[in-house]
């Protein structure tokens, strides 16, 4: 596709459940939209996305295609590529360069651009992420159903993991790896809900001829089906934070668990014009909880064009807030 120099009433950066679900809703309400898409969905990995609606165990890839396929039906564009620069445009709305050259006009922003998932630094977790290193039980519990889960202790977020995936097996192990010592309170609980301990550092994951079997700790291995890890969310700006966006830490209790693009429940960023939804913004949320909020925001940025489109007319112009070239 020939973007150059395209103006579109509304753009949004990231092709996801949030984003794919905003450019459908965009598109039902007659407004221009393209969905910028670098192509790097965090659920890549996974064989399907659960407690999903009516698309339970769907894979990504085609829940993903299938929006989009409808999406494009009521005239929504896609293309491929990422952002490489953001800038106010002279004329008003936003300026975006991408890789390739391109650049592009929008009225409105909408960025659904998900979240980096950090993982601990044991060598082997990247490479099974979202197989059987695993960190949501809504997501992947089911799957390892009274089977062995092993869950990496690397800070208080892990004793919470435990006792959440319990619910799911009754053979959890909890190694303690770089989490310090238990307290007494704490040791009683696990101890109560049969959670066995391990100590000693993880050196790595075991593999064998691509099958899972298990972590090294301390020098031997400790089989197991799964291995649960607490990431560092961490949300995707990029050069969209040339707009004078920026992130805020996330905690649970006084945890670190991330960083957040803020948003208000409208979805409206501190930068007018701009919007968020899904992961960036909303760093626990699932993919039908980030399909839901890409459609709320798009009735959200239609509205303020409305309200734009309504004081146009009123000073007598007829020109939208951003016309298709």
């Amino acid at each position: 596709m020939d973007l150059q120099d395209r103006s579109y009433e509304i753009v949004v950066v990231g092709g996801g459940a949030a984003g794919t679900s905003a450019a459908l809703s965009s598109a039902r309400a007659r407004r221009s939209v393209l969905v910028i898409d670098a192509g790097e969905p965090r659920n890549a990995p996974a064989d399907g996305v659960h407690n999903y609606l009516g698309r339970e165990g769907t894979s990504p890839g085609e829940l993903v295609a299938a929006g989009r396929g409808e999406a494009e039906r009521y005239g929504a564009e896609f293309t491929g590529g990422e952002v490489v620069a953001a800038e106010r445009a002279p004329g008003g709305g936003f300026r975006l360069t991408l890789d390739g050259g391109s650049t592009v006009t929008a009225a409105r922003l909408v960025i659904a651009t998900g979240l980096v998932d950090e993982l601990p630094p044991v060598p082997g977790l990247a490479q099974r992420w979202g197989r059987e290193v695993l960190h949501c039980p809504y997501c992947h519990g089911w799957e390892v159903r009274d089977r062995h889960i092993a869950v990496l202790g690397t800070g208080p977020m892990s004793l919470h993991q435990a006792m959440l995936w319990r619910q799911w097996s009754p053979q959890v192990t909890l190694l303690q790896h770089t989490l310090g010592e238990l307290g007494d309170d704490d040791r009683a609980k696990l101890d109560a809900r049969g959670i066995t301990v391990v100590p000693g550092p993880v050196q790595g994951v075991r593999v064998d001829e691509d099958r899972f079997t298990g972590v090294e700790v301390d020098g031997r291995l400790l089989t197991c089906d799964a291995l649960v890890v607490a990431p560092l969310f961490t949300a995707r700006l990029g050069a969209l934070a040339d707009l004078g966006l920026g992130t805020e830490p996330v905690y649970r209790g006084d945890v670190l668990v991330g960083t957040r693009l803020p948003a208000d429940a409208t979805g409206a960023t501190a930068v007018p014009g701009v919007w968020a939804a899904g992961n960036v913004t909303d760093l626990t949320g699932n993919v039908i909880g980030a399909a839901a909020a890409g459609a709320n925001v798009a009735a959200q940025v239609n509205a303020d064009l409305v309200e734009a489109d309504t004081r146009r007319a009123l000073h007598g112009s007829r020109e939208p807030a951003a016309k298709l070239r």
